[in-house]
């Protein structure tokens, strides 16, 4: 098992109702597995269309394998004005 550090933004800050979290996840985890697992634990998050994953400050694909002590950014869609 791994412990990764959760940071939210924007409204997936007031979905969940925290600006960060400490996660277990299985080791070798995806962030597809991240994903699946945040839905189950907050299914308040369906509600957004999409968001995007960023690890250690960049953005991530699904098939991203993630590693102890990586910080995971769930970020909400962004629309402009």
């Amino acid at each position: 098992m791994m412990k990764l550090k959760i940071l939210f933004f924007g409204i997936t800050t007031d979905l969940v109702g925290v600006s960060n979290l400490d996660l277990v996840l299985p080791d070798a985890s995806t962030v597809l597995d991240f994903k699946s697992l945040l839905k189950k634990k907050y299914p308040q998050l369906e509600n957004l269309d999409s968001y995007a994953i960023a690890v250690n400050e960049s953005y991530a694909t699904g098939d991203l394998i993630l590693n102890e002590k990586d910080t995971v950014a769930v970020i909400p869609p962004v629309s402009g004005g």
